[in-house]
Protein backbone atom coordinates (compact mmCIF):
# COMPACT_ATOMS: atom_id res chain seq x y z
CA UNK A 1 0.00 0.00 0.00
CA UNK A 2 1.51 3.01 -0.88
CA UNK A 3 2.20 5.53 1.69
CA UNK A 4 -0.22 8.42 2.21
CA UNK A 5 0.77 11.90 1.60
CA UNK A 6 -0.71 15.21 2.82
CA UNK A 7 -2.65 15.72 -0.25
CA UNK A 8 -4.45 12.41 0.55
CA UNK A 9 -6.14 14.29 3.00
CA UNK A 10 -6.14 18.17 2.08
CA UNK A 11 -8.75 17.25 -0.79
CA UNK A 12 -12.33 18.58 -0.22
CA UNK A 13 -12.62 22.43 0.95
CA UNK A 14 -14.89 23.02 3.71
CA UNK A 15 -17.89 24.80 2.03
CA UNK A 16 -19.28 28.02 4.07
CA UNK A 17 -23.20 28.29 4.07
CA UNK A 18 -25.31 31.13 2.09
CA UNK A 19 -28.52 31.88 4.47
CA UNK A 20 -29.50 33.71 2.18
CA UNK A 21 -29.89 31.26 -0.56
CA UNK A 22 -32.63 29.24 2.01
CA UNK A 23 -35.91 31.21 2.75
CA UNK A 24 -36.57 29.45 6.40
CA UNK A 25 -39.02 31.67 7.71
CA UNK A 26 -42.26 28.75 6.92
CA UNK A 27 -40.25 25.98 8.48
CA UNK A 28 -39.15 27.87 11.60
CA UNK A 29 -42.68 29.25 11.99
CA UNK A 30 -44.01 25.59 11.84
CA UNK A 31 -41.56 24.55 14.37
CA UNK A 32 -43.81 26.91 16.87
CA UNK A 33 -46.74 23.49 16.84
CA UNK A 34 -44.08 21.41 17.67
CA UNK A 35 -42.73 20.73 20.64
CA UNK A 36 -38.88 19.92 22.39
CA UNK A 37 -36.04 22.28 20.83
CA UNK A 38 -37.83 22.51 17.48
CA UNK A 39 -40.32 25.12 19.42
CA UNK A 40 -37.18 26.54 21.25
CA UNK A 41 -35.90 26.93 17.79
CA UNK A 42 -38.90 28.97 16.89
CA UNK A 43 -38.97 31.09 19.87
CA UNK A 44 -35.05 31.88 19.80
CA UNK A 45 -35.49 33.21 16.15
CA UNK A 46 -38.51 35.32 17.19
CA UNK A 47 -36.60 37.30 19.63
CA UNK A 48 -33.42 37.79 17.16
CA UNK A 49 -36.02 38.97 14.79
CA UNK A 50 -36.91 41.35 17.84
CA UNK A 51 -33.45 42.20 18.34
CA UNK A 52 -33.26 43.12 14.66
CA UNK A 53 -37.03 45.31 14.86
CA UNK A 54 -36.10 47.12 17.76
CA UNK A 55 -35.18 50.29 17.03
CA UNK A 56 -33.31 51.38 19.96
CA UNK A 57 -31.59 47.61 20.41
CA UNK A 58 -27.96 46.82 19.33
CA UNK A 59 -27.13 43.29 19.09
CA UNK A 60 -23.92 41.96 20.08
CA UNK A 61 -22.93 38.54 18.88
CA UNK A 62 -20.85 35.89 20.81
CA UNK A 63 -18.65 33.24 19.34
CA UNK A 64 -16.97 30.76 21.07
CA UNK A 65 -15.92 27.37 19.70
CA UNK A 66 -14.49 26.55 16.43
CA UNK A 67 -17.48 27.75 13.57
CA UNK A 68 -15.81 29.02 11.48
CA UNK A 69 -13.85 25.96 10.24
CA UNK A 70 -16.80 24.02 9.96
CA UNK A 71 -18.45 25.89 7.78
CA UNK A 72 -20.04 29.65 9.56
CA UNK A 73 -17.81 32.44 7.98
CA UNK A 74 -20.52 33.67 5.79
CA UNK A 75 -23.51 34.04 8.09
CA UNK A 76 -21.12 36.03 10.42
CA UNK A 77 -20.38 38.28 7.00
CA UNK A 78 -24.05 38.33 5.77
CA UNK A 79 -24.95 39.41 9.49
CA UNK A 80 -22.33 42.33 9.25
CA UNK A 81 -22.88 43.80 5.42
CA UNK A 82 -26.46 43.29 5.97
CA UNK A 83 -26.53 45.36 9.81
CA UNK A 84 -27.62 42.47 11.64
CA UNK A 85 -25.17 42.92 14.53
CA UNK A 86 -23.54 45.98 15.85
CA UNK A 87 -20.24 44.50 17.61
CA UNK A 88 -18.71 40.74 18.20
CA UNK A 89 -17.37 39.22 20.44
CA UNK A 90 -15.25 35.72 20.37
CA UNK A 91 -12.47 33.58 21.05
CA UNK A 92 -9.05 33.92 19.44
CA UNK A 93 -9.67 30.76 17.33
CA UNK A 94 -12.45 31.82 15.15
CA UNK A 95 -11.06 35.16 14.26
CA UNK A 96 -7.50 34.26 13.80
CA UNK A 97 -6.61 30.60 12.79
CA UNK A 98 -9.97 30.51 11.10
CA UNK A 99 -11.04 33.57 9.53
CA UNK A 100 -7.77 35.33 9.26
CA UNK A 101 -6.08 32.47 7.94
CA UNK A 102 -8.80 31.96 5.50
CA UNK A 103 -8.37 35.92 4.27
CA UNK A 104 -4.84 34.52 3.44
CA UNK A 105 -5.95 32.72 1.00
CA UNK A 106 -5.89 29.17 3.09
CA UNK A 107 -8.57 26.48 3.67
CA UNK A 108 -10.07 24.02 6.05
CA UNK A 109 -10.33 20.39 4.79
CA UNK A 110 -13.35 18.14 5.08
CA UNK A 111 -11.86 15.11 7.57
CA UNK A 112 -12.99 12.47 10.03
CA UNK A 113 -12.86 12.10 13.05
CA UNK A 114 -13.55 8.40 12.72
CA UNK A 115 -10.58 5.64 12.55
CA UNK A 116 -7.47 8.19 12.00
CA UNK A 117 -4.60 7.98 12.60
CA UNK A 118 -3.45 11.46 14.62
CA UNK A 119 -0.12 10.43 14.62
CA UNK A 120 0.13 9.92 10.99
CA UNK A 121 -1.77 13.29 10.67
CA UNK A 122 0.85 15.39 13.61
CA UNK A 123 3.63 13.89 11.06
CA UNK A 124 2.25 15.38 7.93
CA UNK A 125 1.65 18.57 9.63
CA UNK A 126 -2.02 18.21 9.40
CA UNK A 127 -4.44 19.27 12.47
CA UNK A 128 -7.67 18.16 13.24
CA UNK A 129 -10.17 19.95 14.31
CA UNK A 130 -13.29 17.11 15.57
CA UNK A 131 -13.84 16.15 11.56
CA UNK A 132 -12.13 19.60 9.54
CA UNK A 133 -8.62 19.54 8.47
CA UNK A 134 -6.23 22.38 8.47
CA UNK A 135 -2.34 22.39 7.13
CA UNK A 136 0.08 23.67 10.15
CA UNK A 137 2.54 24.94 7.79
CA UNK A 138 0.17 27.22 6.28
CA UNK A 139 -1.47 28.03 10.33
CA UNK A 140 2.59 29.00 10.71
CA UNK A 141 2.40 31.78 8.33
CA UNK A 142 -1.13 33.05 9.74
CA UNK A 143 0.98 33.65 13.09
CA UNK A 144 3.85 34.92 11.16
CA UNK A 145 1.75 37.64 9.66
CA UNK A 146 0.55 38.41 12.66
CA UNK A 147 4.32 39.14 13.56
CA UNK A 148 4.57 41.06 10.88
CA UNK A 149 1.52 43.00 11.88
CA UNK A 150 3.09 43.63 15.49
CA UNK A 151 6.43 44.49 14.23
CA UNK A 152 4.99 48.02 11.81
CA UNK A 153 2.51 49.17 14.88
CA UNK A 154 4.33 51.74 17.49
CA UNK A 155 4.85 49.81 20.29
CA UNK A 156 1.97 50.30 23.20
CA UNK A 157 -0.49 48.28 24.63
CA UNK A 158 -3.75 48.21 22.25
CA UNK A 159 -7.63 46.35 22.65
CA UNK A 160 -8.27 43.42 21.05
CA UNK A 161 -10.36 45.82 18.78
CA UNK A 162 -7.82 47.98 18.09
CA UNK A 163 -5.47 45.45 17.04
CA UNK A 164 -7.76 43.31 14.71
CA UNK A 165 -9.19 46.79 13.03
CA UNK A 166 -5.11 46.85 12.26
CA UNK A 167 -5.19 43.31 10.80
CA UNK A 168 -8.40 44.03 8.36
CA UNK A 169 -6.36 47.41 7.36
CA UNK A 170 -3.47 45.15 6.60
CA UNK A 171 -5.59 43.09 4.57
CA UNK A 172 -7.37 46.39 2.53
CA UNK A 173 -3.81 47.18 1.90
CA UNK A 174 -2.66 43.55 0.55
CA UNK A 175 -6.07 43.35 -1.44
CA UNK A 176 -7.13 40.29 0.74
CA UNK A 177 -9.94 38.60 2.30
CA UNK A 178 -12.77 40.61 1.09
CA UNK A 179 -15.27 37.77 1.94
CA UNK A 180 -13.48 37.62 5.76
CA UNK A 181 -15.01 38.60 8.91
CA UNK A 182 -11.98 40.70 9.79
CA UNK A 183 -12.16 42.90 6.72
CA UNK A 184 -15.87 43.50 6.66
CA UNK A 185 -15.81 44.20 10.11
CA UNK A 186 -13.03 46.59 9.24
CA UNK A 187 -14.98 48.42 6.54
CA UNK A 188 -18.50 48.11 8.11
CA UNK A 189 -17.21 49.46 11.63
CA UNK A 190 -17.95 47.03 13.45
CA UNK A 191 -16.19 46.51 16.44
CA UNK A 192 -14.78 42.83 17.18
CA UNK A 193 -12.73 41.77 20.65
CA UNK A 194 -11.46 38.71 21.63
CA UNK A 195 -10.73 38.88 25.50
CA UNK A 196 -8.27 35.64 25.32
CA UNK A 197 -6.64 36.66 22.74
CA UNK A 198 -3.08 35.51 23.32
CA UNK A 199 -4.78 31.85 23.22
CA UNK A 200 -4.79 31.61 19.31
CA UNK A 201 -2.22 32.12 16.24
CA UNK A 202 -1.89 35.78 17.25
CA UNK A 203 -0.59 35.03 20.96
CA UNK A 204 2.41 33.00 19.08
CA UNK A 205 3.20 36.37 16.50
CA UNK A 206 2.96 38.52 19.87
CA UNK A 207 5.55 36.20 21.99
CA UNK A 208 7.89 36.28 18.74
CA UNK A 209 7.19 40.11 18.32
CA UNK A 210 8.27 40.68 22.08
CA UNK A 211 11.03 38.62 22.23
CA UNK A 212 12.75 40.36 19.21
CA UNK A 213 11.61 44.03 21.10
CA UNK A 214 12.19 43.18 24.88
CA UNK A 215 12.18 47.36 25.95
CA UNK A 216 8.99 48.34 23.01
CA UNK A 217 6.96 46.17 22.16
CA UNK A 218 3.12 45.73 20.67
CA UNK A 219 0.41 44.20 24.01
CA UNK A 220 -2.80 43.57 24.41
CA UNK A 221 -4.58 45.52 27.07
CA UNK A 222 -7.78 43.17 28.04
CA UNK A 223 -9.16 45.64 30.75
CA UNK A 224 -9.21 48.36 27.85
CA UNK A 225 -11.24 45.34 25.75
CA UNK A 226 -13.65 45.38 28.73
CA UNK A 227 -14.06 49.35 28.89
CA UNK A 228 -14.74 49.32 25.33
CA UNK A 229 -17.18 46.95 25.26
CA UNK A 230 -18.50 48.62 28.57
CA UNK A 231 -18.60 51.90 26.66
CA UNK A 232 -20.48 50.39 23.99
CA UNK A 233 -23.27 48.99 26.51
CA UNK A 234 -23.91 52.14 28.06
CA UNK A 235 -24.28 54.17 24.98
CA UNK A 236 -26.26 52.19 23.27
CA UNK A 237 -28.62 51.04 26.90
CA UNK A 238 -30.56 48.61 25.09
CA UNK A 239 -28.62 46.00 24.25
CA UNK A 240 -29.65 41.97 22.73
CA UNK A 241 -27.06 38.82 23.01
CA UNK A 242 -26.78 36.44 20.52
CA UNK A 243 -24.31 33.59 21.89
CA UNK A 244 -22.90 30.55 19.88
CA UNK A 245 -21.27 28.24 22.14
CA UNK A 246 -20.47 29.80 25.80
CA UNK A 247 -17.07 30.36 27.30
CA UNK A 248 -15.47 33.03 28.00
CA UNK A 249 -17.12 35.61 25.36
CA UNK A 250 -20.57 35.06 26.45
CA UNK A 251 -19.80 36.06 30.35
CA UNK A 252 -17.23 39.22 28.65
CA UNK A 253 -20.45 40.05 27.30
CA UNK A 254 -22.81 40.15 30.10
CA UNK A 255 -20.76 41.18 32.45
CA UNK A 256 -20.94 45.04 30.73
CA UNK A 257 -23.95 45.53 32.69
CA UNK A 258 -22.00 44.88 36.20
CA UNK A 259 -19.21 47.08 34.56
CA UNK A 260 -21.62 50.00 34.01
CA UNK A 261 -23.08 50.03 36.95
CA UNK A 262 -19.76 50.34 38.96
CA UNK A 263 -18.74 53.53 36.75
CA UNK A 264 -22.18 54.85 37.19
CA UNK A 265 -24.34 54.36 34.37
CA UNK A 266 -27.70 53.69 35.24
CA UNK A 267 -28.75 51.03 32.33
CA UNK A 268 -30.62 48.02 31.94
CA UNK A 269 -29.91 44.44 31.96
CA UNK A 270 -29.49 43.04 28.32
CA UNK A 271 -33.24 43.24 27.17
CA UNK A 272 -32.98 39.82 24.64
CA UNK A 273 -30.84 37.25 25.03
CA UNK A 274 -30.00 33.54 22.74
CA UNK A 275 -27.77 30.52 23.40
CA UNK A 276 -27.51 28.43 21.53
CA UNK A 277 -25.03 25.38 23.52
CA UNK A 278 -24.55 21.74 23.66
CA UNK A 279 -23.19 22.12 27.58
CA UNK A 280 -24.70 20.64 30.33
CA UNK A 281 -26.10 23.24 33.16
CA UNK A 282 -25.60 21.18 35.60
CA UNK A 283 -21.90 21.30 36.23
CA UNK A 284 -22.12 24.90 37.08
CA UNK A 285 -19.56 25.78 34.76
CA UNK A 286 -20.44 29.17 32.39
CA UNK A 287 -21.26 27.53 29.02
CA UNK A 288 -24.40 25.83 30.63
CA UNK A 289 -25.16 28.15 32.58
CA UNK A 290 -28.75 29.32 31.96
CA UNK A 291 -29.56 32.62 31.21
CA UNK A 292 -32.15 32.87 33.67
CA UNK A 293 -29.07 32.02 36.02
CA UNK A 294 -27.53 35.33 34.47
CA UNK A 295 -30.35 37.38 36.42
CA UNK A 296 -29.47 36.45 39.34
CA UNK A 297 -26.31 38.54 38.73
CA UNK A 298 -28.03 41.43 37.21
CA UNK A 299 -27.12 40.69 33.48
CA UNK A 300 -30.11 39.72 31.92
CA UNK A 301 -33.30 40.21 31.60
CA UNK A 302 -35.28 36.82 32.52
CA UNK A 303 -38.42 37.96 30.02
CA UNK A 304 -36.63 38.03 26.47
CA UNK A 305 -34.58 35.05 26.29
CA UNK A 306 -33.80 31.46 24.80
CA UNK A 307 -31.60 28.65 25.71
CA UNK A 308 -31.80 26.14 22.44
CA UNK A 309 -29.48 23.06 23.48
CA UNK A 310 -28.38 21.67 20.15
CA UNK A 311 -25.17 21.93 18.01
CA UNK A 312 -24.80 25.27 16.63
CA UNK A 313 -23.59 24.63 13.12
CA UNK A 314 -27.57 22.94 12.45
CA UNK A 315 -29.56 25.43 14.44
CA UNK A 316 -27.44 29.05 13.42
CA UNK A 317 -28.27 28.90 10.08
CA UNK A 318 -32.45 28.12 10.87
CA UNK A 319 -32.24 31.40 13.65
CA UNK A 320 -30.20 33.64 11.95
CA UNK A 321 -31.36 32.98 8.68
CA UNK A 322 -35.22 33.79 9.92
CA UNK A 323 -33.91 36.96 11.56
CA UNK A 324 -32.55 37.38 7.41
CA UNK A 325 -35.40 36.68 5.22
CA UNK A 326 -38.01 38.47 7.83
CA UNK A 327 -35.98 41.53 6.80
CA UNK A 328 -36.05 43.68 9.59
CA UNK A 329 -32.51 44.97 9.33
CA UNK A 330 -33.54 46.95 6.11
CA UNK A 331 -34.51 49.39 8.67
CA UNK A 332 -31.61 49.43 11.37
CA UNK A 333 -29.41 52.28 11.34
CA UNK A 334 -25.74 51.24 11.40
CA UNK A 335 -24.35 52.11 14.82
CA UNK A 336 -20.42 52.01 13.72
CA UNK A 337 -19.18 51.62 17.23
CA UNK A 338 -15.34 51.40 15.97
CA UNK A 339 -16.04 55.60 15.04
CA UNK A 340 -17.25 55.62 18.51
CA UNK A 341 -14.39 54.07 19.95
CA UNK A 342 -11.58 56.03 17.76
CA UNK A 343 -13.82 59.19 18.96
CA UNK A 344 -13.58 58.62 22.50
CA UNK A 345 -9.60 57.36 21.86
CA UNK A 346 -9.04 60.73 19.88
CA UNK A 347 -10.59 62.75 23.20
CA UNK A 348 -8.50 60.98 25.56
CA UNK A 349 -5.31 61.74 23.89
CA UNK A 350 -6.30 65.03 23.27
CA UNK A 351 -7.00 65.49 27.21
CA UNK A 352 -3.54 63.38 28.05
CA UNK A 353 -1.51 66.48 25.58
CA UNK A 354 -3.19 69.15 27.94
Amino acid sequence: MAKLTKKDFLKNTIKHIDLKKYNVVPMVEAFEGMAYASREVARASKIYNMMLSDKNCSVILCIAGSLVSAGMKKVVVDMIQNNMVDAIVSNGANIVDQDFFEALGYKHYIGTPYNQDDNLLRDLHIDRIYDTYIDEDQLKNCDETIHKICNYLEPRPYSSREFIWEMGKWLEKNKKGKDSIVYNAYKYGVPIFVPAFSDCSAGFGFVAHQTEHPTAHVSIDSAKDFLELTKIKIKAKETGLMMWSGGVPKNFAQDTVVAAEILGAEIPMHKYAVQITVADVRDGALSGSTLKEASSWGKVSTALEQMVYGECTTLIPLIIGYGYHKGAWKKRKASNYVKFLQDEDAKIAKARKK
